[in-house]
């Protein structure tokens, strides 16, 4: 043990597992290589269009106008400028899935060093410290699953990414700004297919879905919402207190299919229990309500403008808004993932209360005075005031 170092390296003394102990090592927080192909596995379902309709993206290019107008005049000039300026790409879900990842690599990795760090509870526990001492094994298969992490949450982010991948009509989706920022991203294929699924009508299910990525680019682009949002969501990846074997001991119990192990192994990797059982820590318990009000607010300002301008294009479309809105309340495992992830839960409590706090500014006041959300960093609201429109147009009156 002492000449192998077996204690850092369980197979120092196995030319080949040594040389895979030690890949491990030099893979840095997160296997970027393995995050991938498991992420393309997802979307790998036989009937997937290799490319993007060439018919359906010159239908989608056509609404687009139609959409930046209807949605620029309801937002105002700021938003009808950046809608304007912005560059629509179509992809398939594979790609969708490469955009993605790229996107919101920074924050996986603030997950993947925070999951790395040793937990505040076993940093204390000088038992289990001693018990690794004097036990060999213990330390060598804490060091394994160590080594294993970089690999391990590869594996769950690409499964993650993949699922979300297999329903994403566009890049709001996932409720978060990303970089390029004046590019919007489009899934024709996956919105005609729910079309078709649901028996709407093709061309209204498409501009329902430009109005709706519109609406969210236009709100999640403004310098202080985007800067707000995307510092409350890495604060809270920052602040995973993870247990280091947890993953490990979960890995152990999997049930792994024989007739078809690499589907059994990613379903398993997109569970959250794998990765997250124990991981939530106080501190993100306690931002939580603010995290959580900014996204019913935001919530409530998208659907009322996707509400306001489907009125105007398309005499409502009630069907398609309950269609859409019930598939994103409905928790896939993927989706449960996201919400501990990153803290961007889209949940049913989360869309009411962002309806009833749009409801109650416009019933005392008027859209205008909604819209100062957009215009002035200030007028954000608290998670008390989400609850209390009165007390925020109250504060507002006040400045």
């Amino acid at each position: 043990m002492g000449e192998n170092e077996m204690g850092k390296n369980p197979f120092g003394g196995l030319p080949f597992f040594g040389d895979m102990m030690k890949a491990m090592a030099g893979q840095g927080p997160l296997n970027w290589d393995i995050a991938q192909q498991f992420a393309v596995m997802g979307t790998s379902t036989e009937g997937g269009q290799p490319n993007v309709d060439p018919a359906a993206r010159i239908a989608m290019e056509q609404l687009i106008p139609i959409a930046v107008m209807h949605v620029g005049d309801v937002l105002g000039d700021p938003a009808q400028l950046s809608l304007s300026q912005a560059k629509y790409e179509f992809c398939t879900p594979a790609q969708w899935c490469h955009s993605t990842l790229n996107a919101y690599k920074p924050l996986f990795n603030e997950l993947a060093t925070a999951l790395g760090q040793p937990s505040a509870s076993n940093a204390g526990a000088h038992t289990d410290i001693d018990l690794e001492k004097s036990d060999p094994m213990s330390q060598m298969m804490r060091n394994l699953a160590s080594m294993m992490a970089p690999s391990l949450l590869g594996m769950t982010i690409g499964s993650m990414i993949g699922q979300l991948a297999q329903k994403a009509f566009g890049q709001y989706d996932l409720l978060l700004p990303r970089s390029p920022e004046n590019t919007i991203l489009l899934v024709p294929g996956t919105i005609d297919d729910f079309a078709e699924s649901w028996s709407l009508p093709h061309a209204d299910m498409r501009m329902w879905v430009l109005i709706h990525e519109l609406a969210a680019h236009a709100v999640l682009q403004v310098p202080h919402i985007r800067q707000a949002l995307l510092q409350a969501v890495e604060q809270h990846v920052k602040a995973f207190r993870p247990d280091p074997s947890a993953a490990f001991e979960r890995m152990t119990h999997l049930e792994v299919d024989a007739d078809n192990p690499m589907a059994a192994l990613q379903h398993a990797f997109s569970q959250p229990e794998i990765m997250l059982g124990a991981v939530i820590s106080p501190e993100q318990e306690a931002m939580m309500p603010a995290l959580d009000a900014l996204l019913a607010t935001l919530v409530g300002v998208i659907d009322w403008t996707v509400d306001t301008v489907a009125q105007r294009v398309l005499g409502g479309a009630g069907a398609i808004a309950e269609a859409v809105r019930r598939r994103r309340i409905e928790e896939s495992p993927a989706d449960v993932f996201v919400e501990h992830l990153l803290g961007v839960r889209y949940t049913r409590a989360v869309v009411s209360r962002g309806k009833s706090f749009v409801a109650g500014v416009i019933e005392r006041s008027s859209p205008e005075m909604l819209l100062g959300i957009l215009a002035n960093p200030s007028a954000l609201p608290t998670p008390a005031e989400v609850d209390a429109p009165g007390l925020w147009l109250a504060r507002l009156e006040c400045e």
